[in-house]
């Protein structure tokens, strides 16, 4: 897998984009050679780009230590602002995840990226540390319009995008930066409104609604800083190319604009569109050799078509009320599904496209904080549930796309927490288990499943 990627030549990319800043915050054997009154100029930015001069004050990263261990990156290594080392400290983290380890030092010199990353490893802080990391290192002299954009994050589904704000609103929590997010499926006043008065530094979206707002001119794109493509394969198999195509058409040329660049895939497709809309970029690939995390029990259940829904009560009920999620194919079939556990006494949940968006995002909260146990999800409304802790992922038929496999198996063992997926297969769907063998590289083990609770 990690060879998928499309090799550029070393000439290229040994190739700085632009040149970038210096270190912010001096090691202990650099020598101090800055002027006083630099230190004077410095300072005075400093204090204007942040919220409040009494939480400025009150904090420094010497109340965040962080004990140096072999193998491991710390925060505290990177060039990072101290505001933003903050409100990492407050979302508890402390070493860096593999993909922010391999990224983060070359987005932070402003090197455009192509990264290959399963869900769960950590790439969403990845390229939001580097983007607000810059924005902060260089505030804008003067602003044009409160509705110029200067990073622009999209996304390929609403719950996804809605995840990414979520996670910029927290890391910009102590500094001055505003995030909105233009996601379909939800109030477009109120997004209009938000556009209107608030300060757009961080748009996160995804492309319809994006389109929408930047073709009426209600989000200009003109002076975009920063722009990130993220889940590049699941655009390419929803559609969406052509209206990235028109968004990034109406940034500023790839030359001038840092792209970063994410995708768990990499089909020859999303090769070509990643060297078109990057500019000598790095490439890095944390994936290992085989698609599929390995922290993930992988089994194929075959079963005749009238036994896949005892067998899935059967082991909902020995999963003993750990977070679960069914995929199916097909909308009715999620209805279905729904309606029987339900009826069977089964905490559940429904997240499909028939469902209203904002019903959709307090479901997931639901989930998240375990007021409910099982989600039945269709692909697309299931591509953006980023939840710890799921214990097992059900496929209750195969993914018509081999590659949807991978995406709805990365829903569990996340964060390096061991997790379960079983997929039903019967004589409708079984001729697809050698096409999935081949895209997660690896056989998966199979068993022939019967109802054994009668």
């Amino acid at each position: 897998m990690e060879n998928q990627i499309q090799e550029v030549p070393s000439e290229k990319t040994t190739k700085p984009k632009r040149a970038r800043r210096p270190s912010k915050r001096p090691q202990e054997n650099e020598e101090k050679s800055v002027s006083a009154k630099t230190d004077k100029e410095s300072t005075a930015v400093e204090v204007a780009n942040v919220k409040s001069d009494a939480k400025a004050d009150a904090w420094s990263i010497e109340d965040f230590p962080v004990e140096e261990v072999e193998g491991k990156v710390r925060f505290h290594d990177l060039n990072i602002p101290d505001r933003v080392i903050k409100s990492i400290a407050e979302m508890g983290f402390e070493y860096c995840s593999e993909i922010q380890a391999e990224t983060l030092p070359m987005t932070l010199q402003g090197y455009d990226i192509i990264g290959q990353a399963q869900t769960g490893t950590g790439k969403t802080a990845a390229f939001l540390i580097a983007m607000i990391s810059d924005f902060l290192d260089y505030p804008l002299e003067k602003r044009e319009g409160n509705n110029f954009a200067r990073g622009l994050i999209i996304a390929p589904t609403r719950e996804l995008a809605l995840q990414i704000a979520d996670e910029a609103e927290k890391l910009t929590s102590n500094c001055y930066l505003n995030v909105v997010s233009l996601v379909g499926g939800m109030n477009y006043e109120k997004q209009k409104m938000s556009l209107a008065h608030e300060t757009v530094d961080i748009v996160v979206a995804t492309p319809g609604r994006l389109l929408d707002f930047a073709r009426s001119r209600k989000v200009q794109l003109g002076k975009v800083e920063c722009l990130v493509l993220d889940e590049a394969d699941r655009m390419l198999s929803m559609g969406f190319i052509p209206d990235v195509k028109s968004i990034i058409r109406m940034t500023p040329q790839k030359e001038v604009r840092q792209t970063m660049l994410f995708s768990a895939t990499f089909p020859k497709d999303v090769q070509a569109l990643a060297q078109q809309w990057t500019y000598f970029p790095k490439e890095v690939s944390v994936v290992p050799k085989e698609a599929t995390n390995q922290n993930i029990d992988q089994v194929i259940y075959t079963v005749e078509a009238d036994q896949k829904w005892p067998v899935l009560k059967q082991l909902i009920e020995e999963n003993g009320g750990q977070r679960t999620i069914i995929f199916a194919n097909r909308r009715d079939e999620t209805r279905d599904l729904y309606e029987r556990l339900r009826k069977a006494n089964i905490n559940c949940a429904i997240l499909s496209g028939e469902v209203a968006q904002d019903k959709r995002v307090k479901t997931l909260k639901s989930f998240k904080d375990g007021i409910i146990q099982v989600l039945v999800a269709t692909d697309v409304a299931g591509r953006g549930i980023h939840v710890d802790n799921v214990a097992l992922v059900v496929n209750y038929a195969l993914p018509e796309d081999p590659e949807d496999y991978v995406h709805r198996i990365g829903r569990t063992g996340r964060g390096g927490e061991m997790g379960k997926s079983v997929s039903f297969a019967s004589e409708d769907d079984a001729f697809m288990i050698p096409e999935i063998e081949r895209v997660v590289g690896e056989s998966i083990r199979c068993e022939y499943m019967v109802d054994m609770s009668q």
